[in-house]
């Protein structure tokens, strides 16, 4: 992605101004930087430190902090399963600078493994010779993979704890804003703004039906800073496939078409291994076993996939309905002890070896069970940020009856909340939980049209609701 995409798309600079600059650089010369500073548009201690927070481009094979002959065998694998011949599909399969990818295909032409085959217009076009077929071949017996180029693990691990997600500053408003279309209290935002801003571990526990999942999941819209995720790392010589399009939302910009206008001039641009993403939000819930944990090698394909939470590097990574896992909880904490309190965790390769790598995601866990019957005293020390999500009071009750009955079309008055809030609380004894007018309301609907006559609350309906809110107990 160009400077001058990620400027727009973390709003450092206008399109307007990015547009003015592009074209003084298509008059004067220079670098996009330098043109935006000179406009007055960026201050130089702003664009400093914008530049020192990106994958600044490798300037040479040794600058990608992976060996040569790693990237050679990588290209001959892009070369011979996709069938490409130009340094152009080159430069787009490896995500490598166009200088790179020329000294890749001249070391190949050197040693034999690529021969020139005419042009195709101005782009010389290449084929591998017999030679490079079968060295092509067992760099795919050792590994199939044929992605982007990976990065390595010091520049992974340099990436993770530079773009730390208490690096944002989370704001009253930002939570108000991730939670617009719910009643949430001040006391209960007080509560949970300084647990997102430390990035340390936090539970939400609470009896049902009172949202934890839906306020669990709204984090993922309170962070907005862009961060890079890598396609791969390597590690020892294998490869960790990171990037995961089901779960990381790539930044697309726009205003490509915009730039390309300028393709002469020189740009500068980010190290292509890495996406811009925003950062990561990875879920998951009763599915979860610690094998899910691990790194997983594939032994056909000769590389691993990263685990969840390490994909949730600079995000959250959040345990819903945490109890309710394959795996016993206490298992499930012992793994999670270390990384915690560490902020480090470790991983093992299948030859034996370990690897750490900070472990910068914060940690959600969000449960209906008691948590004093899920962990142990010395565990619930190490969770800093224990937060009850309860039912809502009678004030709240009604907001979202009256609320959800206006959406419905329903007419709701005084008569109607005191019936139903007798109905619930003295006559089945109930908690008032934030789930019920939703339920409620959806049966009153589901009973009129049965009956094919107009919704209203009615005793009729109010019992018939309730009666389905709860299960009988047998006397």
């Amino acid at each position: 992605m160009h400077l001058g995409e990620l400027l727009v798309l973390t709003k450092t600079v206008t399109q307007a101004q990015l547009d003015e600059a592009l074209a003084r650089q298509h008059n004067q010369g220079g670098k996009l930087g330098d043109n935006l500073v000179a406009m007055g548009a960026l201050a130089p201690e702003v664009l400093q430190r914008f530049l020192a927070s990106i994958p600044a481009e490798p300037e040479d094979i040794h600058a990608t902090g992976i060996n040569a002959l790693e990237l050679l065998n990588l290209f001959l694998k892009h070369v011979y399963t996709a069938r490409i011949e130009t340094v152009v599909q080159f430069i787009d399969a490896m995500k490598l600078p166009p200088h790179l990818v020329t000294d890749l295909v001249q070391m190949a032409v050197n040693r034999e493994l690529l021969v020139a085959a005419g042009s195709s217009g101005t782009s010389i076009r290449y084929n591998l010779s017999e030679q490079g077929r079968r060295w092509a071949q067992d760099a795919l017996k050792a590994s199939q993979y044929t992605g982007p180029a990976p990065v390595s693990l010091e520049a992974f691990c340099a990436r993770v704890q530079m773009q730390k997600i208490n690096s944002d500053q989370v704001s009253s408003s930002n939570i108000r804003e991730a939670l617009a279309g719910y009643d949430i209290s001040d006391e209960f935002i007080r509560k949970i703004g300084p647990a997102l801003n430390s990035g340390r571990a936090l539970l939400l526990y609470g009896p049902p039906g009172n949202g934890k999942t839906t306020v669990a999941l709204s984090f993922a819209n309170v962070f907005n800073a862009i961060i890079y995720m890598p396609y791969a790392v390597m590690i020892e010589g294998l490869i960790m496939r990171v990037f995961d399009p089901s779960l990381h939302i790539a930044e697309r910009s726009e205003h490509g078409r915009r730039l390309s206008e300028f393709g002469g001039l020189r740009r500068e641009e980010t190290d292509a291994r890495w996406v811009a993403i925003r950062r990561p939000f990875v879920v998951t819930g009763g599915e979860l076993t610690l094998e899910m944990l691990d790194l997983s090698y594939d032994q056909t394909a000769g590389f691993y996939e990263a685990p969840l939470h390490l994909k949730a590097l600079g995000g959250c990574f959040v345990i819903d309905d945490f109890g309710r896992q394959i795996v016993s909880p206490a298992n499930l904490l012992n793994r999670w002890i270390v990384p915690m309190e560490s902020r480090l965790d470790y991983l093992k390769l299948h030859t034996g070896k370990s690897f750490s790598i900070p472990f910068e995601a914060l940690v959600v866990f969000s449960t209906n069970l008691n948590p004093e019957d899920l962990m142990d005293p010395a565990f619930l020390r190490r969770l800093p940020y224990k937060i009850e999500v309860g039912g809502p009071d009678p004030a709240g009750y009604r907001a979202i009856f009256e609320k959800l009955a206006l959406q419905f079309g329903l007419e709701f008055n005084d008569a109607v909340f005191e019936t139903i809030l007798h109905k619930v609380t003295q006559e089945r004894g109930l908690e008032l939980a934030a789930y019920h007018p939703r339920f409620i309301i959806d049966q009153v609907m589901a009973i009129a049209r049965f009956m094919n006559q107009p919704p209203r609350f009615d005793n009729t309906s109010i019992d018939y609701a309730l009666d389905n809110l709860k299960v009988r107990q047998n006397k």
